[in-house]
């Protein structure tokens, strides 16, 4: 996983580069901020257009858990950084990748927990309602 994170930091660092040489080369001159506005806001759209698809087609077949899910797990991932970086920051702890890990691994097999429950409670009100209209039906 720690190759993976160096292998996005490069991946960042040489797009950076990129950019500023085409900011450079073609001498638009923005300023860091202003290039942070137009490529995370550029970024954004382009996630957007990405992920709108796949959260639409979930809504639409009712797989809010699912949705709630990702969602969590990107604040999740947001929030466990934040807590590293926050700790090296105020020396109250030890900045360490493992901790990230550990928790967001144990969001993961909780929320796997919880949607097994959430899928037999689904389907053991499926076959009571089944059951129901079955005798409803032979009424």
């Amino acid at each position: 996983m720690t190759k993976f994170l160096y292998w996005i930091v490069e991946l960042i660092s040489k797009a950076h580069t990129f950019i500023m040489h085409i900011n450079d080369t073609y001498e638009y001159e923005f300023t860091d901020k202003e290039l942070h506005f137009i490529i995370i806001g550029l970024l954004g759209i382009f996630l957007i257009i990405v992920i709108y698809p796949i959260f639409k087609y979930l809504a639409k077949k009712n797989h809010f858990l699912t949705l709630t899910g990702i969602y969590v797990f990107t604040l999740i991932v947001v929030i466990t950084f934040a807590i590293e970086i926050g700790q090296k920051i105020t020396n109250t702890g030890n900045m360490e990748f493992a901790d990230v890990l550990f928790g967001i691994t144990g969001f993961v097999s909780m929320y796997i927990g919880l949607a097994v429950i959430v899928g037999i409670i689904k389907f053991i009100t499926n076959i009571i309602k089944k059951h129901i209209n079955k005798e409803e039906n032979n009424k």
